[in-house]
């Protein structure tokens, strides 16, 4: 078991599995079609984005000042680049399978223009709260990241201006999460 659980690919390649044979089981309950595996992927990636968004937020950046200098470049080198890759592609796998469910579902155009009513505009402001949080990520909070991590060459000056940058559109994107979660789980589009 130990050598099962110390296998995260092989955790999550059998977590897969059964899930697909949920999938299966239910089919006459739940049917399988485009529409809800793209849903299943999108929690998926939603809970894997906003989970590395929280933890950032709730607990590396503020226990980071507390942290022994000489332990430091364990998160920074090991852990953070790590945190940042998942972070960074959970975003992006996150916007891309939502669009896709509201492509599918036929209130895409609808809800990204607003012209709909009551719980299509509603799910119209959730899809842009989580483009300009995924924006945050990618363009902003990144290249920060980037330069605080030693990713990329950048003087002393270019990275402290840096981690205030990254701090801000992080705790945007911490803001700008409550509302979207609150219209994402309480549109119930079909």
């Amino acid at each position: 078991m130990a050598k099962f659980f110390g296998n995260l690919h092989l955790v999550l390649s059998v977590g897969f599995a059964a899930a697909i044979a949920v999938m299966i089981a239910f089919n006459a309950a739940a049917p399988v079609d485009t529409n809800s595996v793209f849903r299943w992927l999108h929690a998926f990636f939603g809970i894997l984005w906003i989970g590395l968004l929280y933890y950032l937020n709730f607990v590396q950046v503020p226990t980071m000042p507390k942290i022994p200098a000489e332990q430091k470049g364990a998160i920074t080198g090991h852990i953070a680049p790590k945190v940042f890759f998942f972070f960074r592609y959970g975003a992006l796998l996150t916007l891309i399978t939502g669009l896709v469910v509201a492509a599918v579902s036929g209130y895409g155009h609808t809800a990204l223009t607003f012209t709909g009513e009551g719980t299509v505009n509603m799910i119209g402001l959730g899809m842009w709260l989580a483009i300009i949080m995924a924006f945050n990520v990618w363009f902003i909070i990144w290249p920060a990241q980037q330069k605080i991590l030693g990713l990329v060459e950048a003087t002393a000056e270019a990275k402290a201006a840096a981690a205030p940058r990254a701090l801000f559109a992080s705790r945007t994107n911490l803001l700008l999460s409550l509302p979207m979660l609150y219209c994402m789980v309480s549109a119930n589009l079909g």
